[in-house]
């Protein structure tokens, strides 16, 4: 069952707007060089904490689609009717979510980063913590939704709460990006498996305070 609504969530994640996440990403990292100036010193310092604010707000935007929906049609509770768990829902659609914007993200932050002007080094190091940081936002990204779901302005809600809960991943993702030799990059790591095996568990919870 748990395949079943991760191929479920793909697809739905594909047949809509997959690609804006991707163009949004690419359009945050399009516009720092021109907020900033040309300097290609300064550009390398904020690059990649640029690179993780694209990857913030890029997803961010599908939020709205991620629980409400099913949970407005009874979907939810069909499937809690079959005996599947509301925390092997929020996994699912955790796993689901980030397949349909965390591989296009890699592959965008590589014209991301000489947008922003990060260098061989700093690109390679800007991928690795990318792809560490992706699951972790669709983790976030998925509790929040089942916590906002329901409620008068979600998506603006899921916004002021999702991005406070995001700093320390920005924090030691962008660190990481900038500093090869710090340890950033563990506690990046760190904090990432943290959100990625206490978010199904928030969903769930969540899923059931909305069911009452």
């Amino acid at each position: 069952m748990t395949a079943a609504l991760i191929v479920r969530e793909v697809r739905r994640g594909l047949h809509g707007a997959a690609w804006l996440p991707v163009a949004f990403f690419l359009l945050i990292a399009t516009i720092v060089p021109f907020a900033v100036g040309p300097d290609a010193r300064l550009l390398g310092r904020i690059g990649g904490g640029a690179l993780w604010i694209a990857a913030l707000t890029a997803a961010l935007l599908p939020i709205e689609r991620l629980i409400e929906p099913d949970r407005a049609d009874g979907v939810l509770d069909q499937l809690t009717m079959t005996g599947t768990a509301d925390e092997a829902v929020g996994a699912a659609k955790m796993i689901g979510h980030w397949l349909t914007f965390g591989p296009l993200l890699l592959i965008a932050a590589v014209p991301g980063s000489f947008l922003v002007g990060l260098d061989g080094p700093a690109l390679a190091r800007s991928l690795i913590s990318i792809a560490i940081g992706t699951p972790a936002l669709a983790a976030l990204s998925v509790a929040v939704a089942a916590l906002t779901a329901g409620l008068p302005r979600a998506g603006a809600l899921a916004g002021l709460l999702m991005m406070p809960l995001a700093v320390p991943l920005v924090i030691f993702g962008a660190a990481a990006t900038g500093d090869g030799e710090s340890a950033a990059l563990k506690l990046e790591t760190a904090v990432a498996l943290l959100i990625v095996a206490g978010a199904p568990f928030v969903t769930g919870a969540a899923i059931r305070a909305a069911r009452t």
